[in-house]
């Protein structure tokens, strides 16, 4: 415990963390550039578990952490459809959840966008020809940003909400 603090005293605070990435992390090239004019400078979220191993949920939670503070940007996850801008899509489309996304989609308001945040979601992953499953998130609603990895990072999340105001 002591070695603990005085690493942290030693350390100091840290400057807050930029998310200025030129790399490409994240598709956005169908994400419209009048974004931030329609939806204005915060983004209210709602997300969607349509199947996911729940990895991909652990990195959002991860993001309203004190380290990558998402809501700092502006983003905030809502508990409706009906407060969102934005539907955040986890996980492959198992057959049950296609009509709760439609109705979920639905009932977000214009303008509206959809999120697919990591592989299984873009492009279903391991869960590829199965049974349970309808496919990736574009097969039932339309995809305006993917967010690949398997789950993506908190910082690549970050970096993808940061792209979507900023844009």
């Amino acid at each position: 415990m002591h070695k603990l603090l005085r690493q942290i005293l030693k350390t100091g605070i840290l400057p807050r963390r930029s998310y200025d990435h030129q790399g490409p992390r994240c598709d956005t090239e169908t994400v419209r550039p009048s974004l931030a004019a329609e939806l204005g400078r915060a983004l209210a979220v709602r997300h969607v578990d349509t199947g996911s191993c729940n990895g991909c949920e652990l990195e959002i939670q991860a993001t309203g952490n004190a380290l990558y503070n998402l809501a700092a940007i502006g983003v905030r996850l809502v508990a409706s459809p009906r407060h969102a801008d934005i539907l955040l899509v986890t996980g492959p489309v198992a057959r049950a959840m296609v009509d709760p996304l439609r109705m979920a989609y639905d009932a977000v308001p214009d303008p509206k966008r959809v999120v697919a945040l990591g592989d299984c979601a873009c492009g279903c992953g391991v869960y590829t020809a199965n049974y349970a499953t309808v496919g990736r998130v574009a097969r039932v609603v339309p995809v305006d940003l993917a967010i690949p990895g398997c789950p993506p990072s908190p910082d690549t999340i970050c970096e993808a909400f940061a792209t979507l105001i900023r844009s």
